[in-house]
Parts: structure tokens; C-alpha cells; sequence
């Protein structure tokens, strides 16, 4: 019985990965100000990608939080700095793409402690926000964020462009089902290191589209630390 406690004391925070339970918790959802939409991706840097979405949002005037990979970042520093220099944010998003609830809390703690402290040595300035593999958090996670000072955040719509068949189309329908409006935080990813191969294109045909959504509603786009007070 004792095991069984502890196996559901780590495992309880990952229902916030259901939207229905998920959704009244607003800042955990990344419901921010009301006239503010924050663009967020996941899983790089990457080389082969993240500079096309950096030239995209560059294009577009739009700032994003970027959620990096310990491991992906490692491997293109510059890349990293880059980010920060083009007037984005970053946050952590683990060292590996590992669900948190098949890793031990001090795992998972080595994992996004090695990461924050990658970006800080990097970029210079520490991340506030954390954002775990999947959007599932653990005990684990929760405990190692705390620890560390970061804010974990979800997302509120996502664009579901790790899918095979996804298309800049398909994104774009996902993320009005779930609400490009006021106070949203969209999910999409610029590296598909956990996706199929080359999804990631779907999310970037789809980024004119969102910002033209977007300015129809007179909604700006804005980092994490400025769209959630």
C-alpha cells in the first residue's frame, strides 16, 4: 500500500495534461492578458529548422518563448544565443524528451537543473519558465521547478504539428479549436526530434496565418514574462 501512495503522489500532477482539468487552472493553461498571445515552441534548437522559424518570426515581428532541449541546445550553442539575441525567450523543457513519470525525482530534478543552468551559462540570463516533455508533470517536476524557481505553464491550443499529416492547414484548424483569442498560449514545435519527420514545416506554413488571425482580432503577440503578470 505504501508503494502504491507514493506511485500516485508522483504520478497526480500529470491529470493537468487532461484539458478538461487543465482548464481551470488558468495560469497553468498560460491564460495570460487579455490582449496578449503568446507564441511558444518546443524541442530545439535545431539546426536543420529553428533558423527558418527564426527568420519567419523575425519577418513577422513576432516575439515567441522557446521551451529548449538540454540535449539539443548542447549540441548548438550558437544556435541558443541566437534565440535570446533575436529578442526571444527561453525556457526549459528538460534536458531529454522523457515522460517525467518514468523518471525518478532526482532525475528529473539533474535533468532541468542541467538545463537552466545551460541556458544561464549560454545566454546570460536565467530561464523563469518550465514546461515538461509531453506536458506532463510529476511530483518530480513540480518539486525540481520549485527548487529551481521556474514557473511551469502548459499551454490553452495546440497545433498538433508532430502528426505525420500534418499540414500548415491542419494546424491552423487545431489551434482555433482550441481558442486563438486574448489571454491564449499556443503550443507548436520548431524541431521534430520528437515528431515525425519534417513535421515541424506544417507549423511553420502555418505562422503567417496565426499572425494574420491574430491582427484581424487586434490581439499582439507577446514572451511569456509579459503576456502572464
Amino acid at each position: 500500500m505504501a508503494a502504491a501512495a507514493l506511485v500516485a503522489l508522483h504520478a497526480g500532477p500529470s491529470v493537468t495534461a487532461l484539458p478538461t482539468v487543465r482548464r481551470p487552472l488558468r495560469a497553468l493553461s498560460g491564460v495570460g492578458r487579455p490582449g496578449t498571445v503568446a507564441l511558444t515552441l518546443d524541442d530545439g534548437p535545431d539546426p536543420r529548422s529553428t533558423p527558418a522559424f527564426l527568420r519567419t518570426l523575425a519577418r513577422l515581428r513576432i516575439p515567441a518563448t522557446f521551451f529548449v532541449l538540454g540535449d539539443m541546445a548542447a549540441k548548438a550553442p550558437g544556435l541558443l544565443r541566437r534565440i535570446r539575441e533575436d529578442g526571444h525567450e527561453i525556457g526549459v523543457h528538460g534536458w531529454t524528451h522523457r515522460d517525467h513519470l518514468r523518471m525518478t525525482p532526482s532525475r528529473v530534478y539533474d535533468e532541468v537543473a542541467r538545463t537552466a543552468d545551460l541556458i544561464l551559462d549560454t545566454c546570460g540570463v536565467p530561464p523563469l519558465w518550465f514546461r515538461p516533455p509531453y506536458g506532463v508533470l510529476s511530483a518530480g517536476s513540480l518539486l525540481a521547478a520549485a527548487r529551481l524557481g521556474l514557473r511551469p505553464v502548459l499551454w490553452s491550443a495546440w497545433g498538433r504539428d508532430w502528426e505525420a499529416d500534418a499540414t500548415p492547414d491542419t494546424v491552423l484548424s487545431h489551434l482555433r479549436s482550441g481558442g486563438i483569442r486574448g489571454g491564449a498560449t499556443l503550443l507548436l514545435h520548431d524541431s521534430d526530434c520528437a515528431a515525425a519527420p519534417g513535421a515541424w514545416r506544417s507549423a511553420l506554413g502555418a505562422l503567417t496565418a496565426v499572425a494574420g488571425e491574430c491582427e484581424r482580432q487586434g490581439l499582439r503577440f507577446a514572451r511569456m514574462s509579459n503576456h502572464i503578470p
